[in-house]
């Protein structure tokens, strides 16, 4: 770690806020691990491959999702916003972590199958997503926390503006909008076909809704993404997985009930390690090799750890670490 880190310890010792990222300058975690990990048990190449179930778990998901949107046509505002966040939102952020799954082409060997059954998945979020999400995560895996190319790290903007309370508890009410939208300013990629396809299917369902059973549907949709991925217990995911509440941990994985709804997102950590073992054998990786991740701090609750993000003096948008970009990349 460098001078940042510092600066970082030394507002976490004073309980004040950071006013830069932990600067690492060493490679990231996961490739070095992983290679100790095969060489001492390389029987975990044997979880590598396609989940054969995902295709009807999303499948299932979206019909069940699209089905309580009809249902609820003619429903009153309260009633649609209460179904949206303790049942909705739950739907709609499994069909998003499935994007994730599918990002990795962890449903079908063939990259193509895993592409337009993403677009699937992404029919009952309302907003056209999955193909440019797997664009930006890729790189998230590919060059994890460097500087200018790892978009799910804040800018400094947010690090800045986000530093009490109140502003952390509006951004993570908001921070599906700041997860979304940041690549799209920081650093966009030209759309392609696979983007085109993409937004005219969401555009005719979108359509659809409207047309056959009125906006209060499409509302419905609507919502279940905007609050299945702020203040809940679900979106937890997002501040777990990197946010630094000690220094010398970049990665944290979740040991909860609710990896069973999303999946096995938690497992983060060994995710990373092993990108290419899909959520449901991904606890595996745990019970082959103990010893590489019980040493890790790791959570119990999403829930707590946003109440942890909105109440800690110390942590905030600036609690990640980065590392500067090396010429090659």
């Amino acid at each position: 770690m460098g001078k940042g880190a510092g600066a970082a310890e030394q507002g976490e010792e004073e309980g004040v806020m950071a006013t830069d990222f932990f600067w690492s300058y060493t490679d990231e975690p996961h490739a070095s691990r992983r290679r100790k990990i095969l060489s001492q048990y390389p029987q975990i190449k044997e979880l590598f491959g396609p989940d054969p179930w995902a295709f009807l778990k999303i499948t299932a998901a979206v019909l069940l999702q699209l089905w309580t949107a009809a249902f609820l046509h003619d429903a009153g505002w309260l009633k649609i916003f209460s179904v949206a966040y303790f049942f909705g939102s739950f739907l709609n952020h499994n069909l998003f972590l499935a994007i994730h799954e599918l990002s990795h082409n962890l449903a079908f060997s063939t990259p193509s199958y895993n592409r337009w059954l993403g677009i699937f998945a992404n029919l009952p979020i309302g907003v056209p997503m999955s193909v440019t999400f797997q664009k930006y995560h890729l790189e998230h895996h590919r060059f994890q926390g460097v500087d200018g190319i790892d978009m799910d790290i804040p800018t400094r903007t947010e690090g800045r503006l986000v530093a009490n309370p109140i502003a952390k508890s509006i951004w993570v009410l908001f921070q599906l909008f700041f997860y979304a939208l940041r690549p799209l300013f920081l650093k966009p990629k030209p759309p392609g076909w696979w983007e085109l396809l993409n937004l005219l299917a969401q555009l005719t369902l979108d359509l659809a809704a409207v047309v056959f059973f009125g906006w209060r549907s499409l509302g419905y949709l609507l919502l279940s993404t905007f609050v299945g991925g702020g203040m809940h217990p679900m979106a937890g995911h997002f501040i777990s997985e990197h946010y630094v509440f000690k220094p010398e941990q970049e990665t944290y994985s979740y040991y909860g009930p609710l990896n069973l709804m999303t999946w096995s997102v938690g497992f983060h950590n060994e995710h990373h390690d092993f990108p290419r073992i899909p959520g449901t054998r991904l606890h595996r990786v745990k019970e082959i090799a103990p010893e590489f991740y019980e040493s890790l701090d790791s959570y119990r609750s999403w829930t707590q750890v946003i109440y942890m993000y909105v109440t800690d003096r110390a942590v905030g948008p600036f609690s990640r670490i980065k590392r500067a970009a090396k010429k090659d990349e």
